[in-house]
């Protein structure tokens, strides 16, 4: 598995033309996608006060990220200074010293048909600019146009996902620096200094005609949609962003020469990285390219791993000839300094990657875990006792030359079970499997050559979330279970991992979930303290709450909760983020930010968005 770069463009066109026309069926290759413009808007709002001049950054907590030296976008950020947050589409920044916000900034104004998705907007921060990445999405067919302006007749209007990066300056009041769209989807991004790295991908701009009817009008349309294929030009896959500064507009499209692929076939999604440096003027983003499909991103600050599952389509209306095992694709890119993301290798595993955590670099070595859940044959007995079981494996990978080649592995992990979650700290891995009770595998990863497991811990429930302590434990946030696998509520365990593994407290609450589970950025630990956060749901009132912990020697205790006031239509006020900012813990929920005591939770004010 190795990317290789296409010798020209007639190469590059004939190999996507060839692999879509493979791909597309007769409801073209995504179904319905809805084609309009997403106009710019940036209006600047009065607020309640304004900074305090001269103030100097006080101590405080950053975004919960994999690597220390690779940032993370989320809908909060700090310098100490100021807090940004983006909340109802606009970016509101909060003076922690005064306790106010003190500037709003409307973001964008998208047209009709279209919603932000993904966890609306994201952002990063550096120095007095912040960069916010934006991912609209198609509504679905209620986005509609006139055929005929005599008539009421009208047909779906073909719109497609767009990515847009707005650089802000936050000297004073915010204003817009500029904009960059694109009709492509955000995938993720890591910033190290003042550059980011954005990855995003786009699928061909073919406007397929609206969906067949009956199987004979399927056949005609897919042969008419392989025409439009070999028809389409090499613009309709390469991605397009368009910059404005003030008045000023320009357009970039990715060179073909900076397109590769993998040397084992040719996909029909365009996976791109985009380069921005914060402190200058958004401009040609100088993408590497890569003719394949993404969906995880991890990086170091030094290296940035893409993975992405490869196709298994076998054409419209066939059957694959026996079981296709997942298998899982990853890129490595060289992303020192601030030019062009340098593709330096790539490798591929069996199984499925859980997120991001699933992989971690250490040593110049690549560590990745995976389940493998193979696939019934096709003509299997729907009664059959010999189903595939799946299990879970961990791999270190070595690069040498161009390749990700496996070097040493540790398999049979869970039997039965999946992988739901994994945390590398140095040169140890812990991987949690769960069905119906919670396998805490110790695995030692000094010898990437010998992988050994070295202690497993088997209690009823699982964790979704594993987390370092300042004492060396290992903290797990996930749920209770019953010895049947049923979930019962909220569970955080502390686990002493430095002999074989054992859980030395844990704090339950029925009836509930975290929403840690599957966001890391919603969890808070300020090492200095112990103090711990975790955004919780009650499942029978449907309320929200801040679970505040303190974690110490001697265990796990429960400090209190942090609850936002309701916003009057019976809706459920959910916190989603919090951090520290000197001695105030600050929570964040769409409707606003609360500031309580850090040490004794007493409230200090709340600031409605």
């Amino acid at each position: 598995m190795r990317l290789v770069a296409y010798d020209n463009c007639d190469e590059l066109l004939d190999g996507l033309r060839t692999a879509t026309a493979k791909r597309v069926t007769p409801y073209g290759l995504d179904g319905p996608t809805f084609l309009q413009k997403v106009p710019d808007g940036a209006t600047p709002e009065a607020a309640d006060g304004r900074a305090s001049k001269g103030a100097q950054p006080q101590e405080r907590s950053g975004t919960n990220v994999h690597e220390a030296a690779a940032d993370e976008p989320d809908l909060v950020k700090t310098d100490g200074r100021r807090i940004v947050v983006i909340s109802r589409d606009k970016l509101q920044v909060i003076d922690p010293a005064t306790r106010k916000v003190v500037h709003r900034l409307e973001l964008s104004v998208r047209g009709p048909g279209m919603y932000p998705g993904g966890g609306d907007s994201q952002l990063f921060l550096s120095g007095d600019r912040a960069l916010v990445m934006s991912r609209d999405s198609p509504m679905g067919i209620d986005a509609m146009e006139r055929t005929d302006m005599r008539t009421d007749i009208a047909k779906p209007v073909r719109t497609r996902p767009q990515t847009r990066l707005t650089l802000v300056d936050l000297a004073g009041t915010p204003k817009v620096l500029g904009s960059m769209t694109s009709e492509t989807e955000f995938v993720d991004a890591r910033q190290t200094g003042s550059v980011a790295r954005i990855v995003v991908k786009s699928r061909p701009r073919i406007d397929f005609p609206v969906e067949p009817h009956g199987v004979q009008q399927e056949q005609k349309a897919l042969e008419r949609n392989r025409q439009l294929v070999q028809k389409a030009p090499l613009s309709a896959w390469l991605p397009k962003f368009e910059v404005r500064n003030g008045a000023e507009t320009k357009a970039y499209t990715m060179p073909c020469g900076q397109v590769s692929r993998p040397a084992s076939y040719t996909g029909t999604t365009m996976l791109s990285v985009l380069t921005v440096d914060l402190g200058k003027a958004l401009g040609d983003p100088d993408p590497a390219g890569v003719v394949a499909d993404g969906q995880t991103v991890y990086g170091t600050g030094a290296s940035l791993y893409v993975t992405g599952t490869p196709p298994q389509a076998v054409g419209w209306g066939k059957v694959a000839p026996k079981p296709v095992e997942a298998r899982t694709d990853i890129h490595k890119f060289d992303v020192r300094g601030q030019g062009r993301p340098r593709y330096v290798a790539s490798g591929s595993v069996q199984g499925d990657l859980l997120n991001q955590y699933s992989m971690s670099e250490h040593d110049g070595h690549l560590r990745i875990a995976t389940t493998t859940t193979p696939m019934a044959a096709p003509d299997a007995p729907a009664t059959s006792t010999a189903a595939p079981r799946s299990e879970s494996a961990v791999r270190v990978l070595e690069q040498r030359g161009a390749k990700l080649t496996m070097i040493g592995e540790l398999g049979e992990l869970g039997k039965g079970e999946r992988i739901y979650s994994v945390r590398f700290i140095g040169p140890k891995a812990y991987v949690v499997t769960f069905r119906q009770v919670d396998p805490l595998y110790v695995l030692d990863l000094s010898d990437p050559t010998r992988l050994r497991s070295t202690g497993e811990l088997k209690i009823t429930g699982y964790s979704a979330y594993l987390h370092p302590t300042a004492d060396g434990r290992l903290l797990g946030v996930g749920q209770d279970a019953d010895a049947k696998g049923r979930t019962l509520g909220t569970q955080v365990s502390l686990f002493d991992v430095a002999g074989a593994p054992k859980r030395v407290d844990a704090f339950k609450l029925p009836e509930s979930s975290a929403a840690t589970e599957f966001d890391p950025h919603a969890f808070l630990y300020w090492a200095k303290s112990g103090l711990t956060v975790i955004p919780v749901s009650r499942h029978t009132s449907g309320g929200g709450e801040a679970l505040v912990l303190k974690i110490g020697a001697q265990g796990i205790d429960r400090m209190g909760t942090v609850r936002h006031p309701s916003t009057g239509f019976e809706v459920p006020v959910q916190i989603l983020r919090s951090l520290v900012v000197g001695d105030t813990l600050w929570t964040i929920s769409s409707e606003g930010a609360r500031a309580t005591s850090a040490t004794t939770l007493d409230d200090q004010g709340w600031l409605r968005f």
